[in-house]
């Protein structure tokens, strides 16, 4: 709400605010700027994530329908022509990586999905049967290169797996404290509404006062004062009960230090409220660089977005490569030879 907040009214001229009063009024600065960087994030995110969706997804469906193209042409090859031990191992293993890449995709069609989904199962099975088994093979040095390549893949998974419910219970434990951060507030904010509320009625009721002039002004005033209490604007009655308290005029006690701690704890509360706010947008945003939201703008948003889809259109042009090998055996065989399947 962006009620005008003009109150050059027939009240006293204002005093000199105190040392106290000067703090509150930057805190009151800092808020309004807030509340203008929320609103700036709050428009720009829509146009961020739609100019997110417009580049990425096309690359996105691209990358992963030539992904699945991969995944069939070597399941098909794998089983329709004859490869050494070492070769089979390589591919299995390429097989069994695109296949877990895809299994979440949600660009595929659903039969593709479906396949893709298979080999993912054929290959978990063929993990644990493995592990299970001691195979006797002639060559210990061979038995001893095959197990410690079995267990570093597993390594490999149980370390992605550890690394994603680390990064899952991190991401709810910050959602959790940020949920409690907005519930404290807002039940500050809340207490604090009416009471503030009901000091700005007592201060200026127009039925109090006698002179035409003043009671005409102070009509004006409480009804601004009404409305804001209804659309629950604690931010816009804490100024202007501030404001009432300095225009009481030179010579008027300063605030006391029970209300210079109340109006502290309110004008934190409506900070925090707004910080938790910004910080949710950044996030979703999902930047790979860590920055607080007064470094950031919105040029930066774009920039990010624009180079992790120059990196990943880099990377379908690279798969396009790879498939045009994959398409003839003796393509594959001269990537198996180069390890680069």
């Amino acid at each position: 709400m962006s009620m005008s907040f003009d109150l050059k009214v027939s009240l006293k001229q204002r005093a000199e605010p105190s040392a106290q009063q000067k703090k509150l009024n930057r805190l009151i600065d800092k808020i309004e700027q807030q509340k203008v960087s929320l609103a700036t994030w709050q428009n720009a995110q829509a146009e961020i994530q739609q100019h997110t969706r417009q580049k990425m997804l096309p690359v996105y469906s691209e990358l992963h329908e030539i992904l699945f193209q991969q995944l069939d042409q070597l399941w098909n090859l794998l089983h329709s022509h004859e490869f050494s031990k070492a070769d089979m191992r390589q591919l299995d293993e390429k097989i069994a990586q695109l296949a877990h890449m895809l299994k979440r995709s949600k660009m595929l069609k659903d039969e593709q999905l479906k396949l893709v989904k298979q080999i993912n199962t054929f290959y978990q099975q063929h993990v644990q049967q493995s592990t299970k088994k001691n195979k006797k093979v002639q060559s210990a040095e061979f038995e001893f290169n095959e197990s410690s390549e079995q267990s570093v893949e597993l390594e490999q998974d149980d370390f992605e797996q550890y690394a994603a419910e680390q990064k899952q219970a991190r991401e709810q434990a910050k959602q959790l404290r940020q949920q409690q951060k907005r519930e404290q507030a807002e039940q500050m904010a809340a207490q604090s509404l009416k009471t503030v509320y009901l000091k700005i009625a007592a201060m200026i009721h127009p039925d109090r006062e006698r002179d035409e002039t003043k009671k005409e002004e102070k009509t004006e005033l409480f009804q601004q004062a009404s409305q804001a209490y209804e659309q629950q604007d604690l931010f816009y009655l804490l100024k202007f009960q501030l404001q009432l308290e300095q225009n009481k005029g030179v010579g008027a006690k300063e605030l006391s230090a029970e209300q210079v701690k109340f109006y502290k704890l309110a004008l934190d509360s409506q900070s925090q409220q707004l910080e938790s706010q910004i910080e949710e947008i950044l996030d979703s945003f999902q930047l790979v660089k860590k920055v607080k939201a007064e470094h950031v703008h919105i040029s930066d948003v774009y920039k990010t977005i624009d180079a992790d889809c120059a990196e990943l259109k880099q990377q379908l042009k690279w798969e396009k490569e790879r498939l045009k090998h994959l398409k003839k055996v003796s393509g594959v065989e001269m990537l198996l030879g180069h390890g680069a399947l």
